[in-house]
């Protein structure tokens, strides 16, 4: 554990974790699978650390997948590995299965969750990604509030930067309705080497076909600004097209002349991102297409 962090909680109760946020008021830290913070807190060497953690996965309620009214929700103690499992995903989020399933190893899998994943605010985050191709909506619990739900789009501030106070709120769930008839969704990244290092590039989509016919498209594509992108001038560009290849390549300048490409000194530069994102659009794109054929 480390330097300065005096307890590490693990409530089985929202009340009992919102107590103890209380109690703290500001000096303790959320934390759920701790795979990205623990780096974090290793990797930094300046700022306070807090004086807790509390540990938010074995919270009763909030471990599973699970279906309530047209929304499926995914708690906060809920890994990688379980959303990866869940018939509800695989068959309703074939984008948020996939994105999960490529995130880190399976150590990382079985231990990492989606809302802390959304927590650490990455603009490349891959099952971020996935969700807010989806229309997701994040639940957020602060001490002496009731539970209010939110756009997950409205969740980020900046580069690592959330709009959701870990030191104060927490993180609780998130939902999305799931694809129906005629629609379908997907993932496609590029990283390497796989499981040890941040995406190059990543992009989820969701698509809804009527008569050969883009109706609907959801495309949200990383770090191509400075927080998870949704593609809205794609997105648009898209909508009455065919849904064909020809329609696809035809997006492409669409989708470059909105996204902000930069270069990564350990990953990549732009022009290699501006080389990538095109083939991300396809591969994701096409395989949404071919699900929404499958579901008409």
């Amino acid at each position: 554990m480390p330097i300065g962090i005096q307890d590490y909680h693990t409530p089985a109760t929202l009340d009992e974790a919102l107590d103890l946020l209380g109690r703290y008021n500001g000096s303790s830290r959320v934390v759920g699978g701790g795979t990205d913070y623990f780096v974090d807190d290793a990797r930094e060497s300046g700022g306070q650390p807090p004086h807790a953690l509390i540990d938010v996965t074995g919270l009763q309620g909030w471990q599973e997948v699970r279906r309530e009214g047209d929304h499926i929700v995914i708690g906060c103690g809920a890994t990688h590995t379980r959303i990866v499992a869940s018939p509800l995903v695989q068959q309703g989020a074939a984008a948020l299965m996939e994105s999960c399933g490529l995130i880190g190893g399976p150590q990382v899998r079985n231990v990492g969750t989606l809302m802390g994943n959304i927590a650490h605010a990455l603009p490349a985050a891959d099952g971020t990604l996935s969700l807010l191709a989806l229309d997701g909506e994040v639940a957020v619990a602060t001490p002496g509030q009731a539970l209010a739900w939110m756009p997950l789009a409205q969740a980020f501030r900046g580069p690592g930067k959330s709009a959701i106070d870990s030191t104060r709120q927490i993180l609780v769930a998130a939902r999305f309705r799931p694809t129906g008839r005629s629609e379908g969704s997907a993932f496609a990244r590029v990283m390497r080497p796989q499981g040890v290092a941040l995406p190059i590039a990543g992009l989820a989509c969701r698509v809804a076909v009527q008569n050969g016919t883009i109706e609907r498209a959801a495309i949200a594509a990383g770090p191509v600004a400075p927080t998870p992108f949704r593609a809205a001038r794609t997105e648009a560009f898209l909508r009455g097209k065919p849904a064909s290849a020809d329609s696809l390549t035809e997006a492409i300048p669409v989708l470059l002349g909105e996204c902000t490409l930069r270069t990564s000194p350990h990953r990549a530069s732009a022009e290699y991102r501006r080389e990538v994102l095109p083939a991300l659009l396809r591969e994701a794109m096409t395989r949404a297409l071919e699900r929404a054929a499958r579901a008409a």
